[in-house]
Formats: C-alpha cells, sequence, structure tokens
C-alpha cells in the first residue's frame, strides 16, 4: 500500500514534468513554424550556395521540432505511467493486524423519502433514503439518510475532518477507489466528529474512531468489512454506486 500511496505524493513531482512536456511541444511547434518561413523565402534570386544554406537551416528547424515532439511525448508517458500501473486490489489492505472496531446497536432498515432523527451521531443503520450516492471522495457531506443506504449495500465510510492536509486529502482519494464486488469506499468531511477523534470509519453497524490518521487501521477496517452489508447488489449493477 505504501507504494501506491507514495505515487500519489510523487503526483505534483510529475505534474511539473507535464507542464515541461507542453512548454516543449509549443517550443516544437515554433520550431515547425520557422521552418515554414524559411522554406516560403524566395530562392528564384539567390545563388546556389545560398539555397543550400536556406535548406539545410529548415532541415535543422524541422529535426529540432521532430526531437522536441518525442521529448514531450516521453515525458507526458512518465506522468502517467504511475497511474496506469496502479491496481486497487482490496487484499493489498490486509496488514493482519487487530484493530478496536465497536459493533453498533441495530436501528432497522426501512426506505423512507423523510428526514431521518438517527439516534446515533455518526448513524451506521436505521431508516434510510431509497437512494444511495457513488462512490469516490466527497468535499461536502452528503446526508447521513443516504449513507446510511450505502452501508446498507456493503459500502465503507470514511469520516474525515475539514482541516485535512493535502497529502491526507491524496491518500483518502486513493483509498476511495477500492471496490469489492458491488461495494466500495466513500471519503466525506464531517465537522462534528467526536471530540479527539481524526477519522471516523463505519460500516453497517460498525463503527471505528481513530485519534490519529492511521492510513493501515483504516485499510486494514476496509479490508474486514467491505462487502459485508446486510443487501449485496453486484457490481455490474451498482457500477460505483448510486444506482439503488
Amino acid at each position: 500500500m505504501e507504494t501506491h500511496i507514495n505515487m500519489h505524493n510523487q503526483g505534483s513531482e510529475s505534474a511539473i514534468w507535464l507542464y515541461i512536456a507542453g512548454l516543449i511541444f509549443i517550443i516544437a511547434i515554433v520550431s515547425y513554424v520557422l521552418a515554414a518561413r524559411k522554406n516560403k523565402e524566395s530562392v528564384n534570386r539567390m545563388k546556389k550556395e545560398a539555397r543550400n544554406v536556406l535548406k539545410q537551416t529548415v532541415k535543422k528547424f524541422r529535426l529540432a521540432g521532430h526531437l522536441l515532439i518525442v521529448v514531450a511525448l516521453i515525458l507526458v508517458f512518465v506522468h502517467y505511467l504511475p497511474k496506469w500501473m496502479q491496481t486497487y486490489d482490496v487484499a493489498e489492505l490486509n496488514y493482519d493486524m487487530q484493530i478496536e472496531v465497536k459493533t453498533d446497536e441495530y436501528f432497522g432498515a426501512d426506505h423512507t423519502d423523510s428526514t431521518v432523527n438517527y439516534e446515533m451521531k455518526i448513524p451506521t443503520s436505521g431508516p434510510h433514503s431509497p437512494h444511495d450516492l457513488k462512490f469516490g471522495f466527497y468535499n461536502e457531506r452528503p446526508a447521513f439518510e443516504m449513507l446510511v443506504h450505502n452501508l446498507e449495500h456493503g459500502d465503507i465510510i470514511i469520516h474525515y475532518r475539514p482541516s485535512v492536509t493535502h497529502d491526507q486529502v491524496t491518500l483518502l482519494q486513493y483509498l476511495a477507489k477500492f471496490r469489492e464486488a458491488g461495494a466500495g469506499v466513500l471519503a466525506v468531511p464531517n465537522d462534528e466528529l467526536p471530540e479527539g477523534a481524526e477519522l471516523v470509519v463505519t460500516a453497517w453497524t460498525k463503527t471505528m474512531e481513530l485519534d490519529g490518521f492511521n492510513e493501515r487501521a483504516v485499510a486494514q477496517f476496509i479490508y474486514d468489512n467491505i462487502n459485508r452489508g446486510p443487501e449485496q447488489i453486484p457490481a455490474n449493477i451498482r457500477r460505483g454506486g448510486g444506482t439503488m
């Protein structure tokens, strides 16, 4: 897992190379334009030697353009290669470690279009919306009524404080890409976490509170609990959540 996290943390560095590739591409275009302009210069009144010099100049501009295009393409490839190599196998999240998880009281699973006053501050069961949410990282917290529906389908929800750092956001975005059958992971901001908790990770009737940003504990929770909800929907139907 650390390898993948490091790939994400190197994203800003590879982005710099992508910008450089864009600059090189622009320079290559300029080389082609200069070559074209040189080629259009009148050669009728030029002596043979002058014409040869002009041809050599045009050839150099075009060659420079070709080489710059190749360099730009290589830089683009290097930028995207780590992303193409990334895998999201849930088995990678298994650290075979003990984590402290609380089994919550069960409050039902009825569907309702009404607002629900949950017994728990961060509910892990109970009446909920008939609609669920897409997997992934969220900048704004969705309604608990929809989040509980996701839990019912075996999804994992990571509640994080809005004050997370850039590196922590990168890690959450990475974790939110994991899938197991028809279940996935959602990371949502929550400014009402219990005092002292930096993260609260939930599954159906399961809660884990962390006083620090322990990515291994979160990974283990996902591995242990994903796709274990009471209502499992095949992956070809859910297609990333948000379907029922």
